[in-house]
């Protein structure tokens, strides 16, 4: 299985990315906290660029008992991914729409040895 370098631990920040070329492929690298995620650079909508999307706290529009909606909160607890071609949203953590579990980004592994970071692809 092909491992690409995708840098040194200590070169990302809590909140950074990076999109990896790998062969012809490219897969988003992200960290939160002490975590690292991978998912190939393809939107499960329509095949956009989704790693270069915005990172941003999940998005929820409280509906009121009427039907309406007044207002947009963030989900403290969920950092998302918004794909820049459609809006489409998906957790950086498992990769899922926050619509539809069926919609779903794929992953790439990782492997980190020595403070480096390997893209494996299979």
């Amino acid at each position: 299985m092909p491992e690409y370098n995708a840098g040194k631990v200590a070169d990302y920040a809590d909140g950074d990315r990076k999109v990896i070329v790998c062969g012809d492929k490219e897969v988003g690298v992200f960290r939160l906290g002490d975590e690292f995620f991978a998912w190939h650079n393809r939107c499960a909508h329509r095949a956009g660029p989704v790693c270069q999307g915005r990172i941003m706290k999940r998005v929820l529009e409280p509906v009121a008992d009427d039907h309406t909606v007044r207002s947009m909160e963030y989900d403290e607890s969920e950092i998302n991914i918004v794909c820049p071609w459609h809006g489409y949203e998906f957790s950086i953590k498992t990769g899922a729409h926050q619509g539809n579990a069926s919609v779903r980004l794929r992953k790439a592994d990782l492997a980190i040895r020595d403070g480096e970071i390997y893209v494996v692809l299979q």
